[in-house]
């Protein structure tokens, strides 16, 4: 009993202990259902959709709870379109694009299939174009005024590109890196242009 109760009140459900299931909303359902899965302590769980319908701060706390699960020896099946929580929680991913297996391999090697970073500037200046001479790193110009340059870690590092965008006389208040995520490899592998968390 008070392993039930420790894993409801890990799920957010500790205040429905007495509740009837039919009176809880669907999302409690969903996590119902993952608690019961949890009271036998299985070797193997399979999770599907986990964390749909909840909210971010629920959604952090299953994914702090998966991880414990996992350094404690069970092995987790994970279905979701949440690309990011495959990313986090996963050591090894497989994509599925409309039935379709298009890959499965380790997290790390899906990554480093684009091998691609994303330099953000802020300059000290507003810009209202693309300066010209950034061609070559596909350099946007973004919504809150920062240069965003992607270029290939294997034949340049950021400290090159940012001497680059210094000698156009720019001159730079903030910066910082983003590598590739699986939504990146996800879009690229798969063709699509809508990640699939937002796919109708």
């Amino acid at each position: 009993q008070r392993r039930s109760m420790e894993i409801l009140e890990t799920l957010g459900l500790g205040d429905k202990a007495n509740a009837y299931s039919r009176t809880l909303s669907g999302g409690m359902r969903r996590r119902l259902l993952i608690a019961k899965a949890l009271v036998h302590q299985p070797p193997i769980l399979v999770l599907d959709e986990p964390t749909a319908g909840v909210d971010i701060e629920l959604r952090h706390q299953l994914w702090t709870y998966v991880r414990a699960l996992n350094k404690q020896g069970v092995t987790i099946v994970l279905t979701t379109h949440y690309l990011e929580e495959a990313q986090a929680l996963c050591d090894r991913i497989a994509i599925i694009d409309h039935g379709d297996l298009v890959i499965c391999d380790d997290t790390p090697k899906l990554l480093s299939l684009l091998d691609s970073k994303t330099l953000l500037l802020r300059p000290d200046t507003t810009l209202s174009e693309v300066p010209a001479g950034l061609e070559s790193y596909h350099t946007t110009l973004q919504s809150d005024g920062r240069l965003a340059l992607t270029f290939n870690p294997r034949e340049k590092t950021a400290l090159q590109v940012l001497d680059d965008v210094r000698q156009k006389n720019i001159s730079i208040a903030d910066l910082e890196t983003e590598g590739t995520n699986l939504e990146d490899v996800f879009m690229k592998l798969t063709g699509s242009q809508t990640p699939p968390n937002q796919a109708g």
